[in-house]
């Protein structure tokens, strides 16, 4: 019982890791009704970053586990809030939701700037308009 000893102890440390990184407490304080939804993004995460793959598969294509497991572990509370606030506004039927939202959760630091920077954008234009 010993590895699986230490795989829960794996799991601890990055869940905890991952509670810090999130702000947890605070994104709970915030938003109560959401804890659940929150959790299932902290476990997904906890899951891939433990992962004994040497490949985890994201976007549909196989990422080196090191990858992946390091553009996890740079998400912050203002990237949740993103993952949180694009899950909320899609509308398409997702066929897969773990491997959609793990998608998400990868590439949000790479499109939360572009993102935003669309919705400026759009708030500006609209208030152009009369």
């Amino acid at each position: 019982t010993r590895p699986r000893r230490d795989r829960m102890d794996q799991m601890d440390a990055y869940r905890e890791l991952i509670c810090e990184n999130i702000s947890y407490d605070l994104l709970l304080q915030e938003r109560p009704y959401e804890q659940d939804l929150i959790d299932c993004y902290v476990e997904l995460m906890v899951e891939t970053c433990c992962s004994g793959r040497e490949t985890i598969r994201v976007n549909q294509e196989d990422v080196p586990a090191d990858v992946v497991r390091s553009r996890l572990l740079k998400l912050d509370k203002m990237h949740i809030e993103y993952v949180m606030e694009c899950l909320r506004n899609n509308t398409t039927q997702v066929g897969n939701i773990r491997a959609y939202t793990l998608s998400v959760l990868y590439n949000a630091p790479v499109t939360i700037g572009q993102y935003y920077a669309s919705q400026v954008a759009h708030d500006m234009a609209q208030e152009v308009m009369p």
